[in-house]
């Protein structure tokens, strides 16, 4: 079971991974000393992602392991049946998104759209909007005008912000000679007209520059998914094949 074994220990490793990356996220933003920020939110926190993903992976990984070591039933065939539901969630996921795939398309908008209104509120959520707008060059879900979402950079009469009527400086267009990012580019940027912003910022949206980067990249992200549903499928399939098998402790020396 010796290659069971190292399976399930890159599991627990990459669980223990995820849940130190998600408790690091959340320690430094002060959410461990103030949980009620956690209700306050109107966006998505990403630390969940990582804590959540986190801890699924290290709890399959200690049963496969463990079960293996020991060759317990009980623990393999948890491992088998748990890993074997989300093979089949995702899969279910798959073929709903390519059948709906204008509901995808408005829910990935509403998710946006959310997110804007939390921009500010939390750091994290933040870093990633930012990271988003600049790696796609994009700004809000479908352009610069969804920044009226958010309180600070709406262009009611009523909003003090000296941010009013701009956008993040993530919806700036990069110039490569400067060395220092000018986080106040967004500033008034949509009191201009459109033509006049495509000089200053990103005036395409999030959600189409997301789907041209799926074309562009369909052959690598379709990779990725196939090599984790043949590695769960295997997962699937592994513990009944070992335990009919002559037992031996091949992953004793691997064991955490």
């Amino acid at each position: 079971m010796e290659l069971w074994c190292r399976v399930s220990v890159v599991y627990k490793l990459l669980g223990v991974a995820f849940l130190g990356i998600g408790l690091w996220a959340w320690s430094e933003k002060g959410v461990l000393s103030n949980i009620s920020s956690i209700t306050d939110l109107g966006g998505f926190d990403p630390v969940w992602l990582f804590l959540v993903v986190g801890g699924v992976m290290f709890i399959l990984g200690f049963a496969g392991c463990i079960g293996a070591l020991r060759e317990n039933t009980v623990l393999l065939k948890f491992f088998s049946v748990f890993l074997g539901i989300i093979f089949f969630l995702e899969l279910t996921a798959g073929v709903l998104a390519f059948v709906f795939k204008d509901w995808i398309k408005d829910q990935l908008n509403f998710f946006i759209n959310n997110n804007i209104r939390a921009y500010r509120d939390d750091i994290d959520l933040q870093n990633l909007i930012d990271f988003t707008q600049e790696y796609w060059e994009c700004c809000g879900a479908f352009g610069a005008n969804d920044w009226d979402l958010n309180v600070y950079f709406n262009c009611t009469d009523t909003n003090p912000s000296r941010e009013k009527c701009g956008v993040p400086f993530s919806c700036c267009t990069k110039d490569p000679a400067e060395d220092v990012i000018n986080t106040q580019c967004g500033y008034d940027v949509r009191f201009k007209t459109t033509e006049e912003q495509k000089t200053y910022i990103y005036v395409k949206g999030c959600v189409p520059q997301f789907e041209k980067w799926l074309q562009d990249n369909l052959t690598v992200v379709a990779g990725i998914f196939i090599g984790i549903a043949l590695l769960q499928d295997w997962g699937v399939m592994a513990p009944a094949a070992e335990l009919n098998m002559p037992g031996s402790s091949g992953c004793a020396s691997l064991q955490m």
